[in-house]
């Protein structure tokens, strides 16, 4: 995993980043900033890597990361099949606009179709 403080303490970060995984994996799509992003990216790509394993070892290595266990149902029983045929690559990042109170870049971060 990519290694970006983004401005918070070691707690604050880990569960930014799992409730970030977790709204992409849930939602399909989330808006946020361009570096959040690209942190987030390979996080979401490998609990998809997992679910496509398949296997009870990959299931809880998923729910040790991913609190919502609907969540980890949907990776494995959604996500996994719908990209079964691809070797990666299940994310896009779409640059979009800047943020009006500070200047940040926003991105849209999608699962691919």
């Amino acid at each position: 995993m990519p290694y970006r403080k983004l401005g918070r303490p070691t707690n604050h970060r880990r569960s930014m980043l799992r409730n970030l995984v977790t709204s992409v994996l849930t939602n399909g799509r989330i808006e946020t900033t361009e570096t959040r992003a690209k942190t987030v990216q390979p996080i979401v790509e490998k609990m998809i890597s997992l679910g496509k394993r398949g296997d009870l070892h990959a299931r809880r290595r998923a729910l040790a990361y991913i609190w919502d266990e609907t969540v980890v149902t949907k990776v494995f029983e959604e996500l996994a099949p719908r990209y079964a045929d691809r070797p990666g690559g299940y994310t896009r990042i779409i640059k979009t606009d800047f943020r009006q109170g500070d200047g940040a870049s926003l991105a849209i971060l999608e699962l691919v179709e």
